[in-house]
């Protein structure tokens, strides 16, 4: 296959990457109505992961038995989807899947930030840095306004969702790491490492056995671990691999519009002023960050 039709391909899975995670933040929300946020992402992980390993047998791939690599595999888990996962699902108690949708969306801010003080690994360039500040410009109109109402649950919450952006954006880089693997490897292992982490805990907090969750509820959940977990992340890590940790959270700003009108269309949601306001700062900075330039012909 020529480079051209790879990245052609690299690109439409970003695109089918984006829906995948912009619907995401309704299936939470529709979900946690009824599921207790950590019963709920520990059903997510177990689902998902359960579904990517089935996959690896019917490959015939065999997961790594190092236990280097799940100690990998245990890190990942805690930044990509133990911590943020469950973060993002008790937020949507009190949130809107759409603002829900905004706020995740800065994880290539943070991606370039964690790239630019430490690991390096990808240039810094004046666009880049003006993407920054335009994205960390929307996250304060968004946040902001209701800081000026005082420090309410919906405040926290928000904080709670950029403090998941921020392992989302960690996740990224560290995903590097397993770029010798198979990318449904990580994928699976990280969401089974997540499943061990969060089934004890769920049993011990929520006892899911006392709970009665609705069938809109239970349906969410499935289509959460189906299709925007287990087959989201196996091309998130191929992304990873072929398009850089950047290039890859780049989805961000295709995931907003998307993650809004799914949220306004089956939720009924609307965003106010302000929030309209950091949205635009938010994908204007994501866009500048993110899309590439095109190199002269001698450039390397």
């Amino acid at each position: 296959m020529s480079a051209k039709n790879d990245t052609t391909t690299d690109l439409a899975l970003l695109g089918v990457l984006a829906v995948l995670w912009g619907a995401s933040y309704t299936f939470i929300k529709i979900g946690v109505e009824t599921i207790p946020p950590v019963t709920f992402i520990a059903a997510r992980t177990l689902i998902a992961g359960g579904i990517l390993f089935a996959i690896i047998r019917w490959r015939g791939l065999s997961m790594p038995r190092d236990a280097a690599t799940w100690r990998r595999f245990a890190f990942q888990a805690c930044l990509n989807s133990v911590i943020p996962f469950t973060l993002i699902a008790a937020a949507e108690r009190s949130v809107d899947a759409g603002l829900a949708t905004i706020l995740n969306s800065t994880s290539p801010i943070f991606t370039f930030v964690f790239t630019a003080l430490i690991t390096r690994h990808e240039p810094v360039t004046v666009r880049k840095l003006i993407g920054v500040g335009a994205g960390i410009a929307g996250i304060c109109f968004i946040v902001g306004t209701e800081a000026l109402g005082g420090l309410g649950h919906e405040l926290w919450a928000q904080i709670a969702i950029v403090v998941a952006t921020i392992c989302y954006a960690a996740a990224a880089i560290f995903g590097r790491g397993f770029k010798g693997l198979d990318p449904m490897l990580p994928a699976a292992g990280s969401m089974l490492c997540g499943a061990v982490i969060l089934v004890p805990l769920s049993l011990v907090v929520d006892q899911p056995w006392t709970l009665t969750p609705s069938m809109a509820s239970i349906l969410a959940l499935l289509g959460l671990s189906i299709f925007s977990t287990a087959l989201a992340f196996v091309i998130y890590f191929r992304l990873i691999h072929t398009l850089g940790s950047v290039g890859t959270t780049s989805q961000a700003y295709l995931r907003v519009p998307i993650g809004v009108g799914i949220g306004a269309i089956f939720l009924g949601e609307s965003l106010r002023p302000a929030v309209w306001l950091g949205m635009a700062f938010v994908v204007v900075g994501v866009a500048a960050m993110t899309i590439p330039v095109r190199k002269p012909a001698f450039a390397r």
